[in-house]
C-alpha cells in the first residue's frame, strides 16, 4: 500500500508516462505495415518484398512474429529485477529512468530504412530496430505498471488512477493516428516534395516529444514517499511458476491477448480500411481515431461508476460482445448502401464504449490480482504479474500486426481487398475468445485495509 496518499497532480504526472509510451507504440502499430507495405496512392515506396517464405507466410509477418521471442525472455529477467531491487530510490522509477533514451532511438531508427526500395537488408534492420525498441520499452512500462498497486490502497482508487493512466494512452493513440496529417503539414509549410522524409521528420518529432514526456513521472513522483513495498526474494524461475500458477490470471491473460490482437488489427489496418474500402482521405485516420477517443472519454465516468456498484466482469464481457459486433461490420464497409462517412463514424461511436471499459478495467484488474496474491503468498511479486501481462499484450498486438499483413497477400487493393475484409473476420473470433475466457474469472477482491 502507499505511504502516502498520492496527490491529483502526481496522479496526471503518472499518466503522462503511459501517454509517451503510447505515442511510441501506437506508431509502430499504426505504421509499420503502411511504411514498408505502402499501399497504391500513398505517395510511398514499398520497403519490404513480399516473399513467401512457407506455408504462404511473408516475410513481414515472420519478422514481426519472431522480434517478439526475444520479450518471452527479457520480460520476466527485467521484471524479476525489479521485483527484488533494493536500489535506496525504488524499485521502479529507476529503471524507467534508463529505459527512456534507447525506446526513442531505436523507434526513430524503424523508419530510417537502409534501402528506399523493396530489400532483403531493410528486413534486417527492422529485425534489429524493433528487437531494441521493444526491449527499451520494456524496461519502462513494466516498471511503471507496477507502480500502480503500490500507489493506491483501495479498488477505487486503483480504477481511478488507470482511468487517468487510459487517458494518457488514447492521447497517444490520437498523437500517433495523426501522423500523416502531421506529415502534410510539413510537406505543405517545410516545401519537402518526398512522402517518405515528410513521414520520417513526424514521426522523429513525436518520438522526441515521447521521451520528454516520459520523464515527468520520473522527476514528478518520489517512490519512496508515495509507494511502500517489500522486495521480493523469490529466484526467476520460482516467480515465474508461482505468476503463472494463479488461476485468475490464466483466464485474464488469454482473454487480454485475444483483445489485444484483436485492436491491433484495426489498428494496423485503418488506414488501409479508409483509404481502400471507403475510398476517403488518409488524413481522415486521425480526425476518426480523435473523435473514437473524445466519445469513450465521456464513457469513462459511467464506467467508474457501474464498476464500483457491480463489479468489473459484467462490463468486461458486455465491452467484448460489442466489440465482435463492431469486428463483423469491418467485412462489410463500404458495401452498406450509404455514405462512407456515415459507415466509418457509425462503426468508431459503437466502438468508443468498449474501448472506454477495456482501457480502465484490466489494469485495475490485475493490479488487484497481484495485491491479493501478494497477501496470499507474502511476495511482492507486481512487477511479475505485469511483465507476464505486457509479453503477452505484445504478443497479442505484434500477432494481430503480423496477422494484418499475413492477409494482405489475398488482396489490400481497390477491387481486390478480400484480405482487409478477411481481418473483420478474424476480429470477430479473437473477441468471441476473449469472452468465452474471461467469463471464467472470478472477480477478486483484496481485503487488504487502507491507512
Amino acid at each position: 500500500m502507499s505511504a502516502q496518499k498520492l496527490p491529483f497532480s502526481k496522479q496526471l504526472a503518472y499518466a503522462a508516462g503511459m501517454m509517451g509510451w503510447s505515442i511510441m507504440t501506437n506508431i509502430i502499430i499504426v505504421m509499420i505495415n503502411y511504411f514498408y507495405l505502402a499501399p497504391s496512392k500513398s505517395g510511398l515506396v514499398p520497403l519490404m518484398p513480399q516473399i513467401m517464405v512457407f506455408l504462404g507466410v511473408n516475410i513481414m509477418s515472420i519478422i514481426l512474429a519472431s522480434v517478439r521471442l526475444v520479450d518471452a525472455f527479457y520480460d520476466p529477467f527485467l521484471a524479476s529485477l525489479s521485483d527484488k531491487s533494493k536500489n535506496p530510490k525504488g524499485r521502479r522509477i529507476p529503471f524507467m529512468k534508463y529505459a527512456i533514451l534507447p525506446a526513442v532511438v531505436f523507434c526513430c531508427l524503424t523508419f530510417r530504412p537502409l534501402v528506399i526500395g523493396q530489400s532483403l537488408h531493410n528486413a534486417w534492420w527492422l529485425v534489429f530496430t524493433l528487437v531494441g525498441f521493444f526491449m527499451s520499452s520494456t524496461s519502462y512500462i513494466i516498471p511503471y505498471n507496477a507502480l500502480l498497486p503500490e500507489l493506491t490502497d483501495t479498488a477505487k482508487e486503483k480504477v481511478k488512477l488507470s482511468s487517468f493512466q487510459q487517458i494518457g494512452f488514447v492521447l497517444g493513440m490520437i498523437f500517433s493516428a495523426l501522423v500523416n496529417n502531421f506529415a502534410d503539414l510539413i510537406e505543405h509549410f517545410g516545401h519537402i516534395n518526398s512522402r517518405v522524409i515528410a513521414l520520417q521528420y513526424t514521426i522523429w518529432g513525436l518520438c522526441i516529444f515521447a521521451g520528454l514526456v516520459m520523464l515527468i513521472p520520473i522527476f514528478a513522483i518520489d517512490e519512496k514517499k508515495y509507494s511502500s513495498s517489500t522486495p521480493s526474494h523469490l529466484p526467476l524461475f520460482k516467480a515465474v511458476r508461482a505468476t503463472f500458477s494463479n488461476r485468475n490470471f490464466k483466464y485474464y491473460l488469454i482473454s487480454d491477448f485475444s483483445y489485444y490482437m484483436a485492436i491491433s488489427i484495426i489498428s494496423s489496418g485503418l488506414l488501409f480500411f479508409i483509404t481502400v474500402l471507403l475510398h476517403l482521405p488518409e488524413s481522415m485516420g486521425g480526425l476518426l481515431v480523435g473523435v473514437m477517443v473524445l466519445v469513450s472519454v465521456m464513457f469513462y465516468p459511467f464506467v467508474n461508476f457501474i464498476s464500483a456498484r457491480f463489479g468489473k466482469k459484467p462490463l468486461v464481457l458486455i465491452s467484448f460482445l460489442i466489440l465482435a459486433l463492431v469486428y463483423v461490420a469491418i467485412y462489410f464497409l463500404g458495401l452498406f448502401p450509404v455514405s462512407a462517412k456515415v459507415q466509418i463514424y457509425t462503426l468508431v461511436i459503437f466502438a468508443a464504449f468498449p474501448l472506454a471499459a477495456l482501457g480502465i478495467l484490466p489494469n485495475a484488474i490485475l493490479a488487484e490480482i497481484a495485491e491479493a496474491d501478494a497477501i496470499k503468498t507474502g511476495e511482492n511479486r507486481e512487477g511479475m504479474f505485469f511483465a507476464v501481462k505486457y509479453l503477452f499484450v505484445k504478443l497479442g498486438q505484434t500477432s494481430g500486426t503480423a496477422l494484418f499483413a499475413f492477409l494482405t497477400i489475398y488482396g489490400i487493393k481497390e477491387g481486390h481487398d478480400y484480405g482487409l475484409r478477411l481481418n473483420g473476420i478474424c476480429g470477430f473470433v479473437l473477441c468471441l475468445l476473449a469472452l468465452m475466457f474471461f467469463s471464467r474469472f472470478r472477480e477478486v477482491k483484496p481485503n487488504r485495509p487502507a491507512k
